[in-house]
C-alpha cells in the first residue's frame, strides 16, 4: 500500500538519510505507545508486545519497506 511512496522517499532521500529519519520515526512512535500506556497501567511486557506489533503492522503496511 504505502511501500511505493517509501521507496520513492528512499530513493530520493538516499538510503542513510531516510534510514536516519525512519529511526527518529520510529523512536517517536514507541515513545508515544509508552505514554498510553503508562498512562493507563499497562505493564512493560504488554508494552513491548504493542511496540512489535506495531513495528510488525508497518512492515504489512510498506512503511519499513
Amino acid at each position: 500500500m504505502f511501500a511505493p511512496i517509501v521507496i520513492l522517499m528512499r530513493r530520493s532521500m538516499g538510503k542513510a538519510k531516510f534510514n536516519q529519519l525512519r529511526g527518529k520515526a520510529i523512536a517517536l512512535h514507541a515513545q508515544a505507545i509508552t505514554k498510553v500506556c503508562d498512562r493507563i497501567g499497562i505493564d512493560r511486557t504488554q508494552r513491548q508486545n504493542f511496540i512489535r506489533l506495531a513495528r510488525d503492522n508497518g512492515k504489512r503496511l510498506g512503511f519499513l519497506s
